[in-house]
């Protein structure tokens, strides 16, 4: 053999033995595990809206997510990643390599968020449980909240604006927004309030916001869902007859004081819409954010001659019935005698 043919095959030799090395190193860079999750099987990373490459890059060195910047880059660099960055709450699973990384994060395969709430009181009360859930903040959600003009669309206004929404658990992605957010509950109340429910509704002369704002004060009356008919009842009669709501409910929110246990004819002093012993009607919008429990019970309210209910002397939770002013006075007695004997003023 003489020497050109023992220099090319030196060559290819080496050529070769670089492939192998190359590929190695590339097979390394895509397949080798390069995700640590501090003992943890699986874990959520979150990319804000807006983020580039080198945003993500540092979100994953901050979490010490990786074991090898390098070869992620190089990876994502390949994939082009750097150029189809998507926004969202991703799950990512211990010992993942760069390639199935890199593939999920390219793909915007969103682990979807489970959004509940319950228990609202206000509007603010609202968007800080929101704004835990997704990205879109409590500022901005309570922005949209408090515009006239933006809720004009939706035939509410700020203190109606809690009858866009219906208590039940909703399936988000994380990076939603805050306008996003309140057009699919928008979305959501036009399916909550089927031909059925706004039939029984109009046979209740009621619209939505009196129905919501009646349920909002049923709500904050009783947990016991199965009287809560009864007292949407009572409401009904006081509403037909004119009469004052005289719904503590309504005071503890004027006052904007939960601490309140018991009203006192202090509290009934306040000038307020939402006071309703000084004025006929309902209040000007919901006082919390009702269930739907509550709400149906509104639109299937007992129709009985009831006029007044007082809490059970039992303290059960359940209250007493009364159409009359001597048998409400007499179950009064009763619930006041029971707190006297127990110590309670």
């Amino acid at each position: 053999m003489n020497f050109l043919n023992k220099l090319f095959l030196f060559i290819i030799t080496v050529l070769m033995a670089l492939l192998v090395v190359c590929g190695f190193y590339a097979y390394r860079a895509l397949f080798h595990p390069n995700i640590v999750l501090q003992g943890k099987t699986s874990s959520y990373l979150y990319i804000p809206t807006g983020s580039d490459f080198d945003r993500v890059v540092q979100i994953l060195n901050q979490r010490h997510i990786l074991k090898n910047e390098t070869t992620f880059s190089l990876v994502a660099k390949w994939k082009h990643y750097p150029e189809k960055v998507k926004p969202g709450k991703y799950r990512i699973h211990r010992n993942m390599n760069n390639d199935e990384l890199v593939n999920l994060l390219r793909s915007g395969r969103q682990e979807p968020v489970r959004i509940a709430f319950n228990n609202v009181r206000t509007r603010q009360d609202l968007a800080g449980k929101i704004a835990r859930q997704i990205e879109a903040d409590s500022v901005s959600i309570m922005q949209l909240l408090n515009d006239h003009q933006y809720l004009s669309q939706f035939g509410t206004s700020p203190q109606e604006a809690l009858t866009l929404f219906i208590p039940d658990t909703y399936e988000f992605f994380w990076n939603t927004s805050a306008d996003q957010f309140i057009q699919r509950m928008a979305e959501e109340q036009k399916k909550f309030w089927t031909v059925a429910r706004k039939e029984r509704m109009t046979r209740a002369g009621l619209d939505i916001t009196s129905v919501v704002t009646l349920a909002s004060i049923v709500e904050k009356e009783t947990v016991k869902d199965r009287e809560k008919p009864l007292i949407a009842g009572v409401y009904m009669n006081r509403l037909k007859k004119g009469w004052p709501l005289q719904a503590d409910p309504t005071l503890i929110f004027a006052w904007n004081d939960y601490s309140i246990k018991r009203v006192m004819k202090k509290h009934m002093e306040i000038n307020s819409p939402y006071n309703t012993y000084q004025h006929t009607g309902l209040p000007p919008g919901p006082i919390c954010l009702p269930s739907v429990a509550s709400i149906d019970a509104v639109l299937n309210f007992a129709q009985n001659d009831y006029m007044y209910f007082c809490a059970r002397e039992d303290f059960s939770g359940y209250h007493n019935f009364a159409a009359t002013l001597a048998e409400h006075s007499r179950n009064a007695a009763r619930y006041q005698a029971a707190l006297k004997k127990l110590n309670i003023n």
